[in-house]
């Protein structure tokens, strides 16, 4: 992937979401799911901009599995693979 985030922007690869029955069969994911919440970070940008000149440091760190707002972030496709552009103040957790 050639893509470099600005500022406090983050880039997620989505991750398959696998439903599992009461019984315990995982159920191959399906179109008609609403947009996913969840990824991993595969860039980020080099921190917000402050007043006094210094960047804020960033929340996430690349690798890392994070759960964000669903409507926030951007799709994008970038060689056949699916990426969401959002915010660092759009991710609202870690996956640890």
């Amino acid at each position: 992937m050639n893509l470099r985030p600005l500022a406090d922007y983050v880039i997620v690869k989505t991750l398959p979401e696998e439903e599992v029955s009461k019984a315990g069969i995982i159920l191959p994911q399906s179109d008609d799911k609403d947009r996913p919440e969840q990824g991993e970070v595969t860039a980020i940008g080099p921190g917000k901009m402050l007043e006094s000149g210094n960047r804020a440091p960033m929340d996430v760190s690349v690798g890392q599995r994070v759960v964000f707002k669903k409507y926030a972030p951007d799709p994008i496709t970038v060689d056949d693979v699916e990426y969401f552009v959002l915010r660092s103040d759009d991710v609202v957790a870690v996956i640890e």
